[in-house]
């Protein structure tokens, strides 16, 4: 099974620019790929955990259904959780793999993933699963062979993707088939490669449904070496956070530095743990020291401990992917929300909330989301996903976090969330706070601001790749134009009803100037609309725009 898994893994690895390329709307974020990429790897991590003698076929499904809750990314992620779910579940029972087995687990990795949805919709992943499950278990009523049985998966799931643009109209006008059926291909072709006793390098080509170039992606280090942590207490003088960053920033990688003046917490990443200890030394005393081997271990699961080390903490930055305490609301009521930089962080963490800075690239993992729950220590907690794509981690977070109330607000952008937490009253209580909270964010109009990196045809007219799009909040398409200003103006024009206040989130790739110049055109043109330009340091979206 671990074989098998490792292959598929592998193949997905190999792929993961192929699927992130088959964004429905062609703007710069697609993560689809690496979304369940890191998924698998996450569910491998800990199947490998395992010690050699004990890995049972029990043990290791076992291992693979929480390695894959823990670590889902992405509306994506989040269902292939679900469908490995489904398969560990058939494994757990200590059935041998053969034909019929596997055939059982696929079907019940397909109940399990649609039982998951409130609305599955076919033209997906869904889809695919289930047409891969039902060929198994037919071609097990006929071979109990479990290489005929999973050829017979495969093959109807690549059959399957090839149809979901027939099933799916957004797909069909974007000109690809669904990012999620395909890596769900990947990985299932990943397998059967190890079944014939073939690497997964023998993979067959992309298919004619990619698009763009390959990129390289900081997925997964070939060494990394190890992970130090220790807390570090001034010696003589006052600990200067920043300075230290830079020091370590330069000694390794996924630097977290996080406290004040006095004390604080440092995890990093590098091939020489004795020259961070020492540079530590050099600054002051040393406790709690830990030194862990990452190639002995996921690197997802480091991440974890690392973020668990700091208790969430990171007040400075410093790159990546972050997890930040909130200044204090009541001890009952704790806010959790997802930021897509620096500068929307701040103006949520002022709102009171515990803060997950997002990656560039991919999602936060539900067991981000739940560390983060529990880092607040209230018994109510309100979950902002703030974005379309980590609705499903955040719920599948809540479930996880027992003896605690979540409440997920389905916030579907940036400006949402900020607006919700602009109504929060600590006072109250999250029912209370919810509807409040969802209120605000029903009188609020949001629009994204991107660049188009493919051509697409989109109702009577074809978007060309360079143009300006914007986005409402539910991803439909607002306005275009070759030049910028035109289009975000078009964008703006459209909201109804009319507005009084109108906040730009400027993005990383959007300087101040280009940013106050565009203010000063959308108040001219909007009269009587006051305008203001916040950092919010988001990448991809050039501009997040609220309207209320």
């Amino acid at each position: 099974m671990l074989t098998a898994l490792r292959s598929a893994a592998a193949n997905l690895d190999r792929h993961v620019d192929e699927v992130d390329a088959l964004n429905v709307f062609p703007v710069p974020d697609g993560d689809t790929g690496f979304n369940m990429a890191a998924t698998i790897r996450a569910a491998l991590g800990e199947a490998e955990a395992i010690p050699l003698g004990e890995r049972s076929l029990e043990r290791v499904a076992g291992a693979v259904r929480s390695g894959a809750l823990m670590g889902a990314r992405g509306n994506s992620g989040v269902i292939l959780s679900q469908i490995l779910r489904g398969m560990a579940e058939v494994g757990e029972r200590g059935a041998r793999l053969d034909g019929p087995t596997l055939a059982s687990a696929l079907r019940r990795g397909s109940e399990t993933a649609y039982a998951a949805l409130a609305e599955p919709a076919e033209g997906t992943i869904l889809t695919v699963i289930r047409d891969a499950a039902e060929a198994a278990s037919a071609a097990a009523e006929r071979d109990a062979d479990r290489e005929a049985v999973w050829t017979a998966a495969v093959e109807a799931a690549a059959a399957s993707v090839a149809r979901t643009p027939s099933l799916l109209a957004v797909l069909r006008e974007a000109g690809v088939v669904d990012a999620g059926g395909h890596g769900l291909f990947r990985l299932l072709e990943g397998a059967i490669f190890a079944m014939r006793g073939e690497g997964a390098v023998a993979a067959a080509q992309p298919s004619a449904g990619s698009r763009g170039p390959v990129r390289a992606r900081p997925h997964e280090e070939a060494t990394l070496g190890y992970e130090t942590m220790f807390l570090l207490s001034a010696g003589g003088c006052d600990l200067d956070l920043d300075a230290i960053r830079e020091e370590l920033t330069r000694l390794g990688r996924s630097v977290v530095v996080a406290g004040d003046e006095r004390a604080v917490k440092v995890h990093v990443h590098n091939e020489r743990p004795d020259r961070v200890i020492a540079y530590g030394l050099s600054l002051g005393s040393l406790t709690h020291i830990s030194i862990e081997d990452l190639d002995s271990q996921s690197l997802d699961v480091a991440e974890a401990r690392a973020r668990s080390f700091t208790g969430g903490a990171d007040p400075g930055g410093g790159g990546g992917r972050q997890g930040r305490l909130a200044p204090t609301l009541a001890p009952t009521l704790g806010v959790v929300a997802v930021a897509a930089g620096e500068g929307l962080a701040r103006a949520m963490e002022s709102a009171g909330a515990t803060v997950i800075v997002r990656a560039d690239i991919g999602d936060p993992a539900s067991a981000e989301l739940l560390a983060a729950i529990r880092s607040t220590g209230a018994r109510e907690v309100l979950v902002l996903p703030n974005d379309r794509n980590v609705r499903l981690a955040a719920d599948q977070a809540a479930e996880m976090a027992t003896g605690t109330t979540v409440i997920v607000l389905p916030t579907r952008s940036q400006p949402e969330g900020v607006s919700a937490l602009l109504a929060l009253e600590p006072g109250r209580d999250a029912a209370a706070n919810a509807l409040v909270m969802r209120t605000a964010v029903g009188a609020l109009r949001s629009l994204a601001v991107s660049t188009c990196v493919r051509a697409v045809p989109f109702r009577d007219r074809r978007v060309e790749e360079g143009e300006t799009i914007v986005l409402d909040a539910d991803g439909a398409l607002a306005a275009a134009d070759p030049d910028r200003e035109t289009a975000v103006l078009a964008g703006v024009a459209a909201l109804e009803p009319r507005f009084e206040l109108l906040t730009l989130y400027r993005g990383r790739d959007a300087d101040p100037a280009e940013a106050a110049g565009l203010a000063d055109r959308l108040t001219a043109a909007l009269g009587g609309v006051e305008v203001e330009v916040v950092d919010g340091d988001q990448p991809h979206y050039r501009y997040l725009i609220a309207a209320e």
